[in-house]
């Protein structure tokens, strides 16, 4: 692009501890903050690298807890202070989404905003671009708009929703609205979506007129909006803001903008989708990191870490070391080794996504340290 979107602005919510690449995320450094893909840049700067040349480096917010303030700041040097949003616990994706947009609406009425996801891995940049502008077309016109992703396969990892009719937006030739979300399938069912090509992948990209958006959360949560406004209100009074931050936040309803904002938008025709046509994952397990590393792959062993010694002989799947110990892999298939100085993981692909039951039950022992 040659020049950024002028009314645009990008949030980059970066929260959760992505608790299915334990032990490689953690609390205090979670996947946004580590190269999954050995790339050389965090999944968050690569967020900021592609979102850049849409917005401007001076219109790109992040939404974090106030532990990673310092670690954001490091990996994005160039982010103005005043759009950093600092989170004083987790609230969910609308509380955080939302916040960006009431301060965001009260500081530039009519800005459209679009929300990425920080710890995403995407390809081919100028289709995403593409999408993002079509995007930013519909939002003007008054509707959530989201971006699907065309499946690449019948995944049941992902939710999916469905296209309706076309949208007739100059700008946004592949503009259509949404009639319906639907929860992560069976696989049976997952191909039936497959063939359709009628239901797109569900990537958590929204953009919207910040007005609009925050319209949609007075209607279907109007406690939440409230409080929002009144966050919003103190926010830029660096001498009101912490007390009304400590009193407002932890009230707020903890729940996903997918629930609060999109499936409500859709069932009432203010919901559009553009189909992104770009390579995307969600970096959701260890299953897919190792199809989506190929760096440091060793035949059909993908291998992570700068001090990673392994040794291989008939062995696939994929190993990540932050240690200097010798991890040798013989005659298994599709294994996942995670290794790191206080945990080991040793799973397989087949069974990555009951990582998460791992970290459940560790809490419910009070093995806290190693969370």
């Amino acid at each position: 692009m040659a020049d950024p979107l002028s009314d645009f602005y990008a949030i980059i919510p970066a929260g959760g501890i992505g608790s299915r690449l334990w032990p490689l995320s953690r609390a205090d450094a979670p996947k946004f903050l580590h190269d999954l893909t050995g790339s050389g840049n965090t999944l968050l700067r690569d967020t900021w690298d592609r979102l850049e040349p849409l917005a401007g480096a001076e219109r790109i917010a992040v939404v974090t807890g106030r532990a990673h303030r310092a670690a954001v700041e490091h990996e994005l040097p160039d982010i103005l202070d005043r759009n950093v949003f600092l989170e004083s616990e987790p609230r969910d994706s609308t509380a955080a989404i939302g916040l960006a947009a009431a301060v965001l609406a009260r500081r530039e009425p009519d800005v459209v905003i679009g929300s990425f996801a920080a710890d995403h891995v995407i390809r081919v940049p100028h289709l995403f671009d593409w999408a993002v502008q079509q995007a930013v077309a519909v939002a003007r016109e008054g509707y959530v708009c989201t971006i699907g992703i065309q499946p690449s396969e019948p995944s049941i990892g992902f939710g999916y929703m469905k296209k309706a009719d076309e949208l007739i937006v100059a700008g946004a030739p592949e503009a259509a609205l949404v009639e319906r979300f639907v929860e992560k399938p069976d696989l049976d069912t997952a191909r039936e979506y497959f063939a359709d090509r009628s239901y797109l992948w569900n990537a958590g990209m929204f953009i919207a007129r910040a007005d609009v958006l925050l319209g949609e959360i007075a209607e279907n949560r109007p406690q939440l909006y409230a409080g929002l406004m009144d966050l919003a209100e103190a926010w830029d009074d660096r001498d009101a803001r912490g007390p009304v931050v400590d009193r407002v936040w932890p009230t707020l309803e903890k729940i996903a903008i997918d629930y609060a904002v999109a499936e409500p938008a859709a069932q009432k025709g203010r919901l559009a989708v553009i189909p992104g046509h770009f390579d995307w994952d969600d970096v959701g397990d260890f299953a897919s990191l190792a199809k989506l590393n190929s760096h440091g792959r060793k035949n059909d062993l993908a291998i992570l870490g700068p001090n990673a010694r392994i040794l291989s002989d008939a062995a696939s799947g994929i190993v990540v070391s932050q240690t200097t110990r010798v991890i040798s892999l013989i005659g298994v298939k599709d294994i996942v080794v995670v290794d790191t100085p206080d945990a080991l993981l040793v799973t397989t692909s087949e069974h990555a996504q009951r990582v998460k039951g791992v970290v459940d039950a560790l809490k419910l022992t009070g093995r806290g340290d190693v969370l």
